[in-house]
């Protein structure tokens, strides 16, 4: 089992230089009503569900972009196509501090930036960093719901999911507009209520808002679960069929 915040810092040596960032591509995406999309290289997790993997730990992928380069890409983007939000997503884009910090400060504010994230590195620093952008919300996406499940979908040390937690809490504190999301594809309902209560004790507002994470199966995810015979209890098709197992989420 590996420390993601050793990995962290491994990967930053290798994707970030100076300002520059690496990036492996930049589109449209549905989601979010219309959003234009950054897609990082380089996460301190091995999520063995990410449909992104490769760019996540193939670390020569891309090239690196500065952060007004990015900015501007994003914002020529939305505006072309009429969107009202922009963000970094593929891998993990809180790597790099000071280079996500001056994206958002070229991002124009009338822009809304989505900053989708695992929350292992946002620290009270960090936080209180990003509470300066108020055209930000970010997303926290929980691998699992409790540490055993963290550490079987990430190869992580179990202990670091309490540190996406952490990352939560920060947020909250520091006034961050925050949402939390966790893969629930291989939870049980009891599993999934007890995740519930402790949000609830960092703010109602993260139950309010809570986004269930349902796996899409592409080839090579799939490959991966089931090599390391992980089978999810609900899961998503490529298409959008909707695919559940005895004792899934929907009973």
């Amino acid at each position: 089992m590996y420390d993601p915040l050793e990995l962290a810092r491994a990967v930053e040596r290798q994707v970030v230089s100076g300002d520059r960032r690496k990036y492996y591509r930049f589109r449209p995406s549905r989601y979010y009503g219309g959003i234009y999309t950054a897609d990082a290289v380089g996460c301190n997790l091995r999520c063995i569900f990410c449909w992104s993997y490769r760019y996540a730990s193939d670390l020569t992928q891309g090239k690196f972009y500065g952060s007004h380069e990015v900015a501007k890409i994003l914002t020529e983007g939305a505006r072309r196509r009429g969107y009202k939000r922009v963000r970094i997503s593929g891998a993990e884009p809180t790597i790099g501090k000071e280079h996500l910090i001056s994206v958002l400060r070229e991002v124009p504010p009338d822009l809304h930036f989505i900053l989708e994230t695992n929350g292992i590195l946002i620290d009270r620093n960090y936080a209180s960093e990003l509470s300066g952008f108020k055209n930000l919300h970010v997303r926290v996406s929980l691998k699992g719901t409790n540490p055993e499940e963290f550490s079987r979908l990430t190869g992580a040390r179990p202990e670091f999911f309490w540190s996406q937690i952490e990352g939560v809490r920060n947020l909250v504190e520091a006034g961050v507009s925050v949402h939390v999301s966790a893969v629930v594809s291989f939870t049980s309902k009891d599993r999934l209520v007890r995740l519930l209560g402790i949000l609830t004790n960092l703010s109602e507002e993260l139950v309010e808002s809570f986004e269930p994470e349902i796996i899409v199966l592409y080839e090579g995810v799939k490959r991966r679960l089931y090599s390391n015979n992980i089978f999810p209890k609900i899961a998503l098709t490529p298409e959008g069929k909707l695919i559940t197992r005895d004792g899934d989420l929907t009973k």
